[in-house]
């Protein structure tokens, strides 16, 4: 079981060898704790969640999930306790029952539904023609960019993820998604350790502390 407790110790790395991207950078966030990530881009702020994620591997320091190293964790093993809802949401050429399952047979029709309505999505999905079987085409082009990052809430919300990382995934949204988007953020970042990374100030205004990162390293917290 992991709790989320998560502990940035003196953080290095680099992209390219000698060009240091993150610079000694050490926080902490408590389990169930909601931290949002600020400043301006190239600051190093998805840099962290892609080293948390193991999609690199940082040059120098320490990252632990509950006191353990994560080089020490199995790796499908720790994603499987780790949600990320991107800027760019990918929808498959199927319908909206199997994106956001992800023909995952354990998750049950039901399960979806009572998700859908815990973060408010359930009446935007079924005013579409088939509802949860609409086809959403390739890439999801027949939904708005807003509606696609609400299916990819729900798609992390129904993962049951300890941690929960939301890389810019309000940048692209529209107005008529803007309430409901606050609505699901609040909804899924309740009792997880939630990383926030945003330039609106809607959806960080509800974290428990704002990190601002300037050139790779940490210039204010709060």
């Amino acid at each position: 079981i992991i709790h989320g407790n998560i502990h940035f110790k003196e953080l290095e790395f680099s992209y390219v060898p000698g060009e240091k991207i993150l610079h000694k950078i050490s926080f902490k966030i408590k389990a169930g704790e909601t931290i949002a990530i600020v400043g301006s881009t190239g600051a190093g702020k998805s840099t962290i969640i892609n080293l948390l994620s193991r999609l690199y591997e940082f040059d120098s320091g320490e990252i632990t999930v509950d006191n353990i190293s994560i080089r020490l964790y199995n790796i499908s093993e720790l994603r499987k306790h780790i949600a990320v809802v991107l800027q760019d949401v990918f929808l498959f050429a199927d319908s909206l029952y199997n994106n956001i399952t992800l023909l995952n047979s354990k998750i049950s029709r039901e399960e979806v539904i009572k998700s859908a309505k815990d973060i408010g999505v359930h009446d935007f999905i079924t005013s579409l023609p088939g509802g949860y079987d609409y086809n959403v085409k390739e890439r999801g082009v027949m939904l708005s960019s807003g509606q696609r990052q609400l299916i990819a809430f729900l798609r992390a919300y129904i993962s049951k993820p300890e941690i929960l990382i939301l890389d810019e995934a309000t940048s692209s949204i529209d107005t008529y998604s803007e309430e409901i988007m606050q609505q699901a953020i609040e909804k899924i970042t309740r009792g997880k350790t939630s990383i926030i990374i945003a330039h609106r100030l809607a959806t960080i205004k509800n974290a428990d502390r704002i990190i601002m990162m300037e050139n790779g390293k940490i210039v204010e917290e709060g």
